[in-house]
């Protein structure tokens, strides 16, 4: 059956491991876990990219970022490059964001065309082709972009300043009242301004209701984007304070990572964000809020459900649970995102397929290799459609959600544009140079880093990517076996996004069907070729 509604839940920098169903010795994330108990919860998902742009012009192209070419946060996605409700649109579902995209648009490409923002196709194109119902990108200083109602929703709560969202939402104070800044980690354990009620995470839930309320029996997919919990790292009462140092893991570090690392992670492990997140109090102060912030869209989540169980909609929404990347928190000496540690690179993923031929699989957890860019082709099958496999790089989940025992992917590619960062310069590569492709066959990773050595990790007796193999003499045959593959994925990129396969089919040997002649001698040879089948001369 198709389906009615699609419920796209993403988090912003949430890590695979920081959740109770996947393990986590101490968060409470019960209304999360439920979603995994009723569904199928993915254990090895892999983002395209581990920054947040790329990352979601994949989830919502189905294409992987050498082929849509948003290579980092501030690239818009080009013009022509077609997204989730471009497909969804035609089978009758209302695509509709709130929250958080990361979209930038490709104004340039519009004006060229001729098309604005306030066309109706200007509109669409320039939102990735979402109809906004909210946009809430979550990270609004003084002076950058504003949010679509956000602000505008606090100054009517009476939360006072030219940007509440600065002021309030992202600050905290202390007993004299001072602002004290959110960007600043030392005062991560404070409370922020906001009360929790009005803070980003339940203000983007509420509106998500009122989304549903307001589309009535009409069919959706509503990609409902969590700014949290991404910095700046601060949480509203009373979840600022229901985790503590104890709660706090060991770093997944060793010293052997700083003892000759190769120079793409050395440069990554000198950047400000990452000295300052390698330090335990920095640690000790960002994780319970970290953990904090999971925790309260946790109960948004539950919030959330009972809300489509009331309306009616539980049992005829398809419900996926995801993130567009992880946090390093210190991890291997990091912080941030952006390389491939499975810290960085491997995200949450669940999915709830109310249809009874998701009963096979209801309540376990799946280990094949799956990408971000599985989702949008899933989304079509789900909603009757039919897979475009000349444009989308991604493959349906849906037969795994139906049990089916086989699947397509034997690895998982993950790439980056460092050329925005300040390892470029640490480096000396010229910028159409600064970029690492991960190769993941589900036990050995390899990075490629354009003129440099690659990395190389065994995940089978190195879970913890401690041992770079990069130049081990006795994983020479491995290291070539993966670079097969890698130019074997490149092969493979979908390039030809016009015509289809089918239509290529048909269109072969086409021009002696028109009466166009090519390399035949005589009226002999023409009857010959008339006879002919295809391939055969």
């Amino acid at each position: 059956m198709s389906r009615r509604n699609i419920l796209f839940i993403m988090c912003d920098q949430l890590r695979w491991d920081y959740l109770g169903c996947s393990g986590h010795p101490s968060i409470r994330t019960p209304n999360i876990d439920a979603l995994a108990a009723r569904g199928l919860r993915f254990d090895r998902a892999y983002v395209q990219s581990p920054i947040c742009g790329p990352s979601r012009m994949s989830f919502y192209t189905g294409r992987y970022v050498r082929s849509h070419g948003s290579t980092w946060n501030m690239v818009p996605l080009k013009l022509g490059e077609r997204t989730l409700g471009e497909y969804l649109r035609p089978l009758g579902l209302r695509t509709v964001l709130c929250g958080k995209t990361h979209m930038t648009a490709d104004i340039e490409g519009m004006q060229r065309l001729g098309l604005t923002k306030s066309s109706e196709i200007g509109a669409l194109v320039a939102e990735c082709g979402f109809e906004v119902w909210d946009r809430l990108d979550g990270v609004h200083p003084t002076g950058g972009k504003v949010p679509s109602h956000y602000n505008d929703y606090l100054a009517e709560k009476g939360y006072d300043g030219e940007n509440p969202w600065q002021d309030w939402a992202n600050s905290a104070e202390d007993a004299d009242g001072t602002i004290l800044s959110g960007w600043l980690m030392k005062n991560a354990r404070l409370p922020a301004r906001v009360k929790a009620e009005d803070s980003e995470t339940n203000y983007t839930t509420t509106r998500a209701m009122e989304f549903i309320d307001q589309a009535g029996d009409d069919p959706w997919c509503l990609h409902l984007s969590y700014i949290k919990p991404h910095w700046p790292y601060i949480a509203p009462a009373p979840y600022h304070e229901i985790y503590g140092t104890d709660d706090v893991p060991p770093a997944t570090r060793s010293e052997a990572e700083r003892d000759d690392p190769h120079p793409l992670l050395a440069a990554y492990q000198a950047h400000r964000t990452s000295k300052c997140m390698a330090r335990d109090d920095v640690r000790e102060a960002v994780i319970p809020a970290y953990m904090g912030l999971i925790s309260q869209i946790d109960d948004q989540i539950g919030v959330l459900m009972r809300h489509l169980e009331a309306a009616g909609k539980l049992d005829e929404t398809l419900i996926v649970f995801t993130s567009d990347h992880g946090d390093y928190l210190g991890d291997h000496w990091l912080g941030e995102k952006e390389l491939f540690h499975e810290q960085s690179v491997r995200i949450p993923l669940i999915v709830v397929d109310p249809d009874s031929r998701a009963d096979a699989t209801r309540g376990q957890v799946n280990t094949d290799l799956v990408e971000a860019i599985d989702l949008v082709p899933t989304f079509i099958e789900a909603s009757g459609g039919t897979v475009p496999d000349h444009i989308l790089e991604g493959h349906s989940l849906m037969p795994l959600v139906h049990g089916a025992p086989d699947w397509a992917r034997d690895i998982a590619v993950s790439e980056y544009d460092f050329a925005f960062r300040e390892a470029r310069i640490l480096l000396g590569t010229a910028i159409k140079d600064s970029r690492a492709v991960m190769v993941f066959d589900g036990r050995w990773k390899m990075v490629h880093v354009t003129g440099f050595r690659p990395m190389l990790f065994d995940l089978e007796t190195d879970p913890q990517e401690f041992t770079d193999l990069g130049t081990d003499p006795a994983h020479a045959a491995t290291r070539d076996r993966l670079g097969g593959a890698l130019l074997r994925w490149t092969e493979r990129l979908r390039t030809r996004t016009t015509m289809t396969d089918a239509r290529v089919d048909q269109l072969t040997e086409i021009e002696k069907d028109e009466g166009i002649w090519i390399g035949v001698w005589d009226e002999a040879d023409v009857a010959r070729a008339k006879k002919a089948p295809k391939g055969r001369s």
